[in-house]
């Protein structure tokens, strides 16, 4: 998105401010007179001079004389009110010593965009009375869902999230609300799962969810408490198919990251996801991700590859323990790899193509059954969120990429940008015409978009 559209005036994505404008009139002038030449402008004082001067003056050399020097004079003032006149407004710039009225810059499409999506949200929410769990108050996975609306933990969560990043303008909806809507659907034993995981709960819907309640500023206990289940069974042996998914590892390393900045399990779960760098040929042998952090590993992916760097780099910002070379090598290898995309048009490269993946896990109570689900993933606002991070401009400055890296950051925030209807994202149903418009898709565009805002912003230019 452009600063124009941000409402910022003039800027461009580089920083420069437009060009000046050119001499004045004044200046155009004097400098034409100088062309003539001091020479010229000279000669002809001269030859006035030697003219009109009476023959009584000391002779033809004292008439000489005279007009020679004033001439002489003629010429050098000549050519230095040429100079200061053109030194003047090549310093000065346009409009220098005049005051100039600015009229008040209209504002960008930004609040404008979020007063909507706030509407919609607020017309949107569910209250539903539960006989079992009390009122539940927030939003089902998707917005216009066909069936009756209830609360879910998925969409709740991104609801929370959103109504925090705004601020709450009003008292139609209350964060209150939503955070004692979460811990109502709390399972019984604990933690939380997505619609589709049943009533086993899932680390990377728990995690999003805690991630979501230290916002609010939950208690510490109660999400402490929380946060030693999920890692509990966050292991190889009791969810291997979480620990080989790069989607999982990266949203519980981020969540935590939240609720538990502490946990000992966070340097472990980064050293898994550095460990899991493919190395592609087709970009220089950079470091990248794929879908999976085991073998077989699948192709390489703009999607999880900035998923990597956002966690990535979070972690370095976060954790007590310092950031070892070995992942520092590898979120900027994850970063040059972002950068190095060949495609002409940023704004639709296959690098933003939305994609969709399955994690697949055994059921517990049949093993032989598995318990499927299916996770969309918005490219363009991951890709948006890791080149805004600050290790990617610092790489950017390092190898000399800024211009590239301005050039794929105008096209993420293009692209999130170009999804939106009125500040609700649509994911369009290959199956059909039906477009549908989940929370978590809603977010992820306006939190990408409000931070691009809030990075750009330069109140000095």
């Amino acid at each position: 998105m452009s600063q124009q559209q941000l409402g910022r005036g003039p800027l461009r994505s580089d920083g420069t401010a437009p060009e000046p404008g050119g001499p004045t009139e004044a200046a155009r002038f004097v400098g034409w007179l100088g062309s003539l030449g001091c020479a010229a402008a000279g000669y002809a004082v001269f030859q006035f001079l030697f003219g009109v001067l009476p023959d009584s003056l000391g002779g033809a050399a004292a008439r000489y004389l005279v007009a020679g020097v004033s001439g002489i004079g003629t010429g050098v003032a000549t050519w230095l009110a040429a100079a200061l006149v053109r030194a003047r407004a090549v310093t000065a710039g346009p409009g220098a010593g005049t005051a100039v009225v600015v009229a008040p810059a209209a504002p960008g499409p930004l609040p404008q965009l979020f007063a909507a999506a706030y509407g919609t949200l607020a017309d949107k929410v569910c209250v539903v009375d539960d006989p079992d769990r009390g009122r539940l108050t927030g939003w089902s996975h998707s917005l216009g869902e066909n069936s009756p609306p209830r609360p879910t933990s998925v969409g709740t969560a991104y609801g929370l999230h959103i109504m925090l990043d705004f601020g709450v303008p009003d008292g139609r909806l209350r964060t209150g609300d939503l955070v004692d809507t979460l811990w109502r659907l709390r399972l019984p034993g604990g933690g939380w799962s997505a619609r589709s995981q049943g009533a086993e709960a899932r680390p990377e819907v728990t995690a999003l969810v805690l991630g979501a309640l230290a916002r609010a500023g939950a208690s510490g206990e109660r999400l402490t408490e929380e946060v030693g289940r999920c890692t509990a069974g966050f292991t190889r042996e009791l969810d291997r198919a979480g620990r080989e998914s790069t989607h999982v590892v990266t949203t519980v390393l981020r969540g935590l990251l939240r609720a538990a900045p502490d946990s000992t399990v966070l340097p472990v779960l980064r050293e898994a996801l550095v460990d899991g760098a493919i190395s592609d040929p087709r970009r220089e042998h950079l470091r990248c991700w794929s879908y999976r952090l085991d073998p077989p590993y699948g192709m390489p992916s703009a999607l999880h590859t900035a998923q990597a760097v956002v966690a990535l780099d979070r972690a370095a910002r976060v954790l007590a323990e310092p950031e070892g070379a070995g992942a520092r090598s590898a979120r900027e290898d994850g970063v040059r790899w972002l950068l190095a995309c060949t495609s002409a048009a940023h704004t639709r490269c296959p690098d933003l193509r939305n994609l969709r993946e399955e994690v697949r896990r055994p059921r517990t109570d049949d093993p032989s059954r598995h318990e499927v689900l299916n996770v969309r993933h918005f490219t363009a606002s991951w890709v948006l969120r890791a080149l805004m991070t600050p290790g990617a401009r610092e790489v950017a400055a390092q190898d000399g990429l800024e211009e590239a890296w301005r050039e794929r950051l105008d096209g993420a925030a293009a692209a999130v940008w170009a999804g939106q209807t009125d500040g609700i994202w649509s994911w369009g149903r290959s199956d059909s015409s039906e477009l549908r418009h989940p929370m978590w898709m809603t977010y992820q565009g306006l939190s990408a978009l409000r931070a691009h805002a809030v990075w750009m912003y330069r109140p000095d230019e």
